[in-house]
């Protein structure tokens, strides 16, 4: 008995005592209430033709709960050309990322469709761009998979889809 004691003391010393109040509606005032869920999604297509690739997709939240601002950042694999054109919401993060502002998601809810035409430096005869979400305004995504695309663009003007 006197070594749980002990224990428990150590353990009160280490973490500190949590509080035991709760409140009507069932919560404990936040300091255990667990960050709301989603799920976010990104399909779309990507085609590329002598070093210009247009990009375009549609966010999805299949839910539980609502999200209220995500951003998804684009990461390729070669360099972009200097100068581009972006459309209102996205800004370029670097000589190969582009962040875009997605927007609130409801939750089982369908964003707009973020259309990019970027233009790559020189004329790579292939190009790999890496889709994922950067920020989700503090909801959490246990499902990453559908979150992450990696897409692979070959030169010919075919449209890859994902």
């Amino acid at each position: 008995m006197r070594v749980l004691g002990v224990c428990v003391a150590a353990v009160l010393a280490v973490g500190g005592a949590a509080p035991a109040a709760v409140a009507a509606d069932g919560s404990d005032g936040g300091w255990f209430d667990p960050a709301p869920e989603a799920d976010l999604a990104y399909h779309g297509a990507a085609s590329m033709a002598s070093g210009q690739v247009d990009v375009r997709f549609t966010p999805r939240n299949h839910g539980p709960s609502a999200v209220p601002d995500a951003t998804v950042r684009l990461r390729w694999s070669e360099p972009l050309a200097n100068r581009q054109q972006l459309p209102d919401g996205c800004a370029r993060s670097g000589a190969r990322v582009v962040l875009c502002r997605v927007g609130a998601l409801d939750a089982d809810g369908l964003g707009e469709q973020i259309e990019l035409r970027l233009r790559l430096r020189g004329e790579p005869s292939e190009v790999l761009v890496d889709i994922d979400t950067v920020w989700s305004g503090g909801v959490v995504d246990r499902n990453r998979a559908n979150d992450r695309q990696r897409v692979l663009v070959l030169d010919t003007g075919d449209t890859y889809y994902f």
